[in-house]
């Protein structure tokens, strides 16, 4: 009989892939993921995002803010954000100030409305702070299921218009007309022509997938612009700029106006809406969800997500918010808040190259604005076109936002109009408590303010 020889088994004596502190505190080999592939994502989600370094500071100072110190509150307030995102929620999501909040701000509360930028602030301050009172309160989940489905994505479309007519009026693609109110442009001038050129660059690297393809356009559009005469270079790196404009600024006192609670609604439900799809769509993507479909620590990440904001209002920004680019990062393998950590570490790094965030023209951020625009659009896909009494209050919500140059106004005229066809319909029982309270403070203020 043949004898068999069994061979000892070997005993691996290499330390885990993950040990060490990082894997103690977001909890790597649980979710299937290593450092480097959280770094990495990291890297990605940054690029991908990064394009607010410019864009918010350019925006902010059209509200009468020093850009230099918006650049570096931009920069703390998304490093700050995306640090608590990460180390206190363990997820992998990037936050930055958001984009159409920070149009409403500038050109409709300061603009429109003629109040200063710090009464801006303090409207932001305490929209955050409601934010967080009702995160960490159950009325929350009554709000976000009171408010219709198709209320909400109008919101979202609505300020997608409303930034996007801000790009084209900033490019000057549209101008004003005394006989038509706007048109066209001439195209034959270097900032128009450039900034469609960003858009449609950005348009056709996103189709490809190009890693970056916002970035890299802003950039290339800035060399082009360079190349013309029309950029001067003023360095690349130096010491950050000066945040004491705007630390602080706030004047809270100021938004104790009647007139102001249109302001501060908005700042709320855009920003509880926007936040609420976007961290729901990046669990999903993620795999934060359990087998119960319950999503793993959403209630941090919501807390978060609004402790940012506060903290954004006390350096200077518009409400801070969770970015969809995050998915990008997402697909590249992020799975924890390591991810988030390396978005926040890249933000602070990011302080030390003012003099290249001044080299942006306005035109190439315009090009930025119009396609992020376009992509807002993409929830008017959700809304129920079959029930007039779902769809047109929608179409008046996205429609009268731009129409009207004011987030607020075109919230209001959409909850108004919703209320109106359903009650006109016979279709009270399809309207909230909250609902009927919200239409009555709205009209109110169309009477008397």
């Amino acid at each position: 009989m043949e004898s068999r020889k069994t061979e000892a088994p070997t005993l691996d004596l290499s330390p885990p892939l993950n040990s060490g502190w990082l894997e103690r505190l977001f909890k790597l080999s649980l979710h299937g993921t290593t450092v480097k592939t959280e770094l990495i994502a990291g890297l990605t989600t940054f690029i991908t995002m990064a394009y607010i370094i410019f864009v918010n500071p350019n925006i902010m100072a059209d509200a009468g803010i020093d850009h230099g110190a918006a650049f570096v509150a931009t920069c703390i307030a998304a490093a700050l954000g995306c640090l608590l995102m990460g180390l206190y929620a363990n997820w992998p999501v990037g936050l930055a100030p958001g984009m159409g909040l920070n149009a409403f701000f500038t050109y409709t509360v300061v603009g429109t409305m003629g109040y200063n930028w710090e009464t801006a602030l303090g409207a932001v301050f305490i929209s955050g702070v409601l934010f967080m009172f009702l995160t960490f309160s159950r009325i929350r989940e009554w709000l976000l299921n009171s408010i219709p489905v198709s209320l909400r994505y109008a919101m979202g479309a609505g300020v997608g218009l409303f930034l996007g007519l801000i790009g084209l009026k900033t490019a000057g693609i549209v101008v004003d007309s005394p006989a038509t109110l706007i048109k066209l442009g001439s195209l034959r001038e270097p900032g128009p022509l450039l900034a469609a050129v960003c858009f449609l660059m950005i348009a056709v690297l996103s189709y490809h997938r190009v890693f970056g393809a916002i970035l890299i356009s802003i950039i290339a559009v800035t060399l082009a612009g360079w190349g013309l005469g029309l950029v001067h270079y003023s360095g690349l790196m130096s010491a950050p700029p000066s945040l004491a404009p705007t630390w602080m600024a706030m004047d809270i006192a100021g938004v104790f106006n009647v007139s102001m609670i249109s302001v501060v609604l908005a700042f709320l439900f855009v920003h509880m809406f926007d936040t609420a799809g976007t961290l729901m769509g990046v669990a999903q993507r993620a795999g934060l969800v359990n087998a119960d479909g319950k999503i793993e620590n959403l209630s941090r990440a919501l807390k978060a997500d609004s402790a940012s904001s506060v903290f954004g209002a006390v350096v200077g920004v518009p409400p801070v918010t969770s970015y969809v680019e995050s998915a990008a990062g997402v697909a590249a393998g992020g799975r924890t808040g390591l991810t988030a950590v390396t978005v926040g570490v890249l933000f602070i790094a990011a302080m030390f190259f003012a003099p290249l965030a001044g080299m942006i023209p306005a035109y190439a951020t315009a090009g930025a604005l119009i396609y992020v625009a376009m992509l807002m659009m993409g929830g008017m896909k959700h809304i129920e076109w079959d029930d007039a009494t779902d769809s047109i209050p929608a179409i008046v919500t996205a429609i009268m936002m731009p129409l009207t140059f004011s987030v607020a106004d075109g919230i209001a005229l959409g909850f108004i109009t919703y209320v109106a066809l359903k009650a006109g319909t016979g279709k009270h029982k399809e309207i909230s408590i909250s609902l009927w309270v919200l239409c009555a403070i709205f009209i109110a203020k169309f009477i008397f303010l």
